[in-house]
């Protein structure tokens, strides 16, 4: 990486080209690396074996690309903006051009501004913060928590939460009826890109377009979509997108929400402290004056996480030198072979909002006749290495309704406390990405195909909210 200072941070060490790895056989390897890949965990029924990570969804792994740069740019570590020396100044172009970077990765347009968050949930909520007073809010009931609740806090807003559609020509429809019902004031939509339960992509453009005609904005969650296929805010037309590096390949506590100036300008700062102040003195009556920046400075007060920004910004580059759509591509093919293997089994139902047929991020969910998705997930674990999600994904009113739920029946994040067999509100997801090699996922469904025919072969019970293997 070049920086302005007298000297740049030396590069990381020699790295395979993007897209190869040191590996020949395609079926253990994957496009991009990533740590972890040959990690091994032990097995209940004795022996270790090569860690199978299939939650992407939740956090990525993070690339060995990303923790290289990282390695590389620690010893030079310093904290930006306000100091003399070297490695803060060092540090403060490195900080900057990993804003430039994210830019750029997210098409924004001349005048949007990229602030660094902790998390799409962080920026979401930064959103909420800023909303202009009386801002009517839409929202589908489809959402992750993160894009679903931070609305509710916001002062004089109204929130209306829309039923799920089963199709995305539904989803628009829906959405165009709601605005044009809304009475005139600021309105703001927000919708995800992928959904974090089912993978299904949403016609972003088309909502984009709904709410522009009514006068409304839109954010993007671009949590799930970010990893997997390109995003554009010019050519999707929205105001914001916010993602997390965690699930971008980038594990270190960096997020990121970008879009238009002018509400996050005229909005008080997020957080209240150094670096969001221009100017601040004692004012009449022993008070304070204060001047806040209007740049993105106003809302990233306290010392940035410049590594957590550097580390997104690197991801950023790596999967944009390794082709998204070559990387999107390859996940097709995975995905493909995902579902036409669990569609042999007749005891497994994958959970869809719009259809079989719908487009879908390396996202899938299902249930399995005659077990508790908790059980069956601790046994993927347990025994046969596979990581795993199960539970209502902070997606609680979407699961409800993939799962028919009655309105009363009660669910919660977690293992709920049931027996193996018996019914419950939750599912089991599998998750992959850039990092996933061809044998995970062969591995995946052979441990469904024995658990479903001849059932686990260990015991087990719920354990503080979480369902483990009995001791033996």
């Amino acid at each position: 990486m070049t920086v302005t200072t007298a000297a740049p941070v030396p590069a990381a060490a020699a790295r395979p080209a993007a897209g190869s790895d040191a590996c020949a056989d395609a079926g253990i390897c994957a496009p991009l690396p990533v740590l972890g890949r040959d990690v091994s965990v032990p097995l209940v029924t004795g022996g270790e074996v090569t860690y199978a990570a299939l939650d992407y969804a939740a956090s990525a792994p993070a690339l060995q690309r990303v923790w290289d740069d990282v390695a590389a740019y620690a010893p030079y570590y310093g904290s930006v903006h306000r100091g003399a020396g070297y490695l803060s100044q060092l540090s403060t172009d490195l900080f900057e051009q990993s804003r430039e970077t994210v830019a750029r990765f997210l098409g924004c347009r001349e005048d949007d501004q990229v602030v660094f968050t902790r998390s799409t949930t962080d920026s979401l909520n930064l959103l909420a913060a800023a909303l202009p007073s009386g801002t009517h809010v839409f929202v589908f009931e489809t959402e992750h928590h993160a894009a679903l609740l931070p609305w509710r806090r916001a002062a004089d807003a109204t929130v209306s939460c829309l039923p799920a559609p089963r199709t995305p020509e539904q989803a628009v429809a829906a959405l165009d009826v709601a605005l044009h019902a809304a009475a005139k004031g600021p309105k703001l939509v927000c919708v995800t890109g992928a959904s974090n339960v089912t993978g299904e992509i949403w016609p972003v453009r088309e909502l984009a377009a709904a709410a522009h005609r009514h006068g409304a904005r839109i954010v993007l969650d671009a949590a799930q979509l970010a990893p997997h296929h390109a995003v554009d805010i010019a050519e999707l037309d929205v105001d914001w997108v916010a993602f997390s590096g965690h699930k971008l390949y980038a594990p270190f506590g960096a997020g990121v929400l970008a879009g238009r100036a002018d509400w996050l300008r005229e909005a008080e700062p997020y957080l209240a402290g150094g670096g969001a102040t221009r100017t601040v003195g004692r004012g009449a009556h022993g008070g304070l004056d204060v001047e806040w920046h209007t740049s993105v400075a106003r809302h990233e007060a306290g010392s940035p996480n410049v590594i957590g920004a550097y580390a997104v910004a690197s991801a950023c580059r790596a999967l944009t030198e390794a082709g998204l759509d070559r990387l999107a591509e390859r996940e097709q093919q995975l995905l493909r072979r995902l579902r036409e293997g669990l569609a042999e089994i007749p005891q497994v139902r994958v959970l869809s909002l719009f259809g079989e047929d719908s487009a879908r991020v390396g996202v899938l969910s299902f249930v399995v006749d005659g077990w508790n998705s908790s059980h069956f997930a601790a046994a993927l674990s347990a025994e046969h290495g596979i990581g795993v999600r199960d539970g209502l994904f902070c997606a609680h009113p979407l699961v409800r309704v993939l799962l028919d739920a009655e309105p009363g029946e009660p669910g919660e994040c977690g293992a709920p406390d049931a027996a193996p067999g018996d019914r419950a509100l939750n599912a089991i997801r599998v998750s992959f990405g850039a990092g996933t090699p061809e044998e995970h996922v062969t591995r995946f469904l052979a441990a469904t195909r024995s658990l479903v025919r001849q059932g686990a072969v260990w015991k087990y019970r719920t354990e503080a909210g979480r369902c483990v293997p009995l001791k033996a």
